[in-house]
């Protein structure tokens, strides 16, 4: 198995692994943090339905020309998220990182919706 193929297989089982564990209810819905090389997305999830409740992302118009691959950027997508998820009358949500480590941009994520008033 080459390192590629070996990176996303570890990747694939961790999120397995951590989605085994989560569910969204419709009190406490999963806030599901996705990160790519470029951009972050950030999506608020009611398992029970399978609908999205909320979502942001740096694909969207307030963050073009700007750099969307970095720690400012993920902050500002879970401030939006966070905004967005009160407004809908969402205060409290669990926290999906989606295999990855909480650190760098999905730590900041994190913290810009925690600042927006979500608890986690």
């Amino acid at each position: 198995m080459d390192k590629n193929k070996a990176k996303a297989a570890g990747l694939a089982r961790r999120k397995r692994r951590v989605r085994g564990k989560i569910f969204g209810t419709p009190e406490r819905p999963r806030l599901r943090v996705t990160r790519t090389n470029a951009n972050i997305y950030a999506a608020i999830i009611d398992d029970t339905k399978g609908h999205t409740l909320v979502s942001a992302s740096t694909l969207e118009a307030e963050f073009k020309g700007a750099h969307t691959s970095n720690k400012e950027a993920a902050e500002k997508v879970g401030k939006l998220v966070g905004e967005r998820a009160i407004e809908a009358g969402i205060k409290a949500v669990r926290f999906d990182r989606g295999g990855r480590i909480y650190h760098g941009r999905v730590k900041a994520l994190a913290d810009g919706a925690r600042a927006a008033g979500l608890e986690f």
